[in-house]
């Protein structure tokens, strides 16, 4: 039997959307209405509020339905509150012409706010490059100051156990390699940074930059500007090589931009039509394993791949990419050589 909504009571409305108490009166872990002049922006906030078309899709949305989830924000001690969940929705409903947003008030102290505003912002299908990098380094930060400097009874054991960049990477669902990558983007300067999230630089390559000095990475950029042209994996390895031997010099880095970038490897004409069970391995294993080398047919793998990880180009699936190719290259090793075997 379907219950009726005639049973349910709603005379606490008022008392939960009022906007009549004065700031600092409203109770804590409820939702309240608080005027939007009253809620500001978390300080160094890493990701961006930009008056795009989906913030624009955002406030249609809630001068048509209002704010269907609160934000969360902490009372100021100035006055107001910060924000730590709901900067885009704050805009939007200011575009919409709302006076008012719907939020929780908690009393979190700095580095629960970071952990709590990072991790509400990572569910955004759309992140930059800096963004992410911003906020795991504000994460990692305020998790090792909330753990402490462990006793020296307890030292060695703590500081095996507890890594906050790993605590981040099981969180966001990523490596720890990964995370740390992000973290490395922190020391690129900003008009760099900025070709990143442009993916005018790829996201591998911009992590080998992050070791060159801030003042080799504005001689790189003068060189980029000049060659019109941006190093690829291979070059900015070379170039953090030679920082780290303190020989890298404007014009290394202009004849190593200068190179011509060698076009991807053709892959095998007649590859075998399964990667398990090829028809005829006699003509194919001695050149497989020629000079060491195994040429791995790839084609008949992409069936293996899922979908999204070619659809979808972002640093995690590219990792993801990576590992399952060596997969593949490990495992046709393996039968090769054991082809090989056999025609012995």
């Amino acid at each position: 039997m379907k219950s009726s909504g005639k049973n349910i009571s709603l005379t606490s409305y008022d008392d939960i959307f009022t906007t009549e108490a004065s700031p600092g009166a409203f109770p804590l872990g409820i939702i309240i209405e608080i005027p939007l002049e009253q809620l500001h922006p978390f300080k160094n906030h890493p990701f961006h509020v930009i008056d795009d078309e989906h913030m624009q899709k955002t406030a249609e949305s809630i001068r048509d339905y209002g704010v269907l989830v609160p934000g969360l924000v902490r009372p100021r001690p100035e006055g107001g509150y910060e924000i730590i969940a709901g900067h885009r929705r704050k805009r939007a409903s200011e575009i919409a012409g709302k006076e008012t947003m719907p939020v929780i008030i908690r009393n979190l102290d700095d580095d629960e706010a970071i952990i709590q505003m990072v991790d509400s912002n990572l569910q955004r299908e759309f992140i930059l490059h800096s963004e992410k990098a911003a906020a795991f380094l504000m994460k990692k930060e305020a998790i090792q100051r909330k753990a402490g400097r462990p006793s020296k009874e307890n030292s060695s054991q703590v500081g095996t156990n507890f890594r906050a960049d790993q605590m981040i990477a099981e969180e966001a669902g990523t490596s720890r390699n990964q995370v740390q990558r992000y973290i490395r983007l922190n020391n690129l300067i900003k008009p760099i940074l900025n070709l990143v999230d442009t993916e005018k630089i790829a996201f591998t390559p911009a992590v080998e930059l992050s070791y060159l000095k801030p003042d080799e990475q504005k001689k790189l950029l003068e060189t980029m500007e000049a060659a019109q042209a941006t190093p690829s994996l291979s070059q900015a390895m070379r170039m953090k090589k030679l920082s780290q031997e303190g020989e890298l010099s404007l014009e290394n880095m202009a004849q190593i931009l200068s190179e011509v970038k060698k076009p991807p490897k053709k892959i095998e004409d007649r590859p075998p039509p399964n990667p398990m069970l090829p028809e005829d391995t006699a003509g194919i294993i001695k050149p497989e394993l020629s000079e060491g080398y195994i040429k791995l047919p790839i084609e008949p793998f992409f069936k293996f791949i899922p979908k999204s990880l070619l659809q979808q180009h972002t640093p995690e699936n590219e990792e993801k990419l990576t590992r399952l190719f060596l997969k593949m290259a490990e495992l046709y090793k393996k039968y090769i050589e054991k082809k090989r075997s056999q025609v012995k």
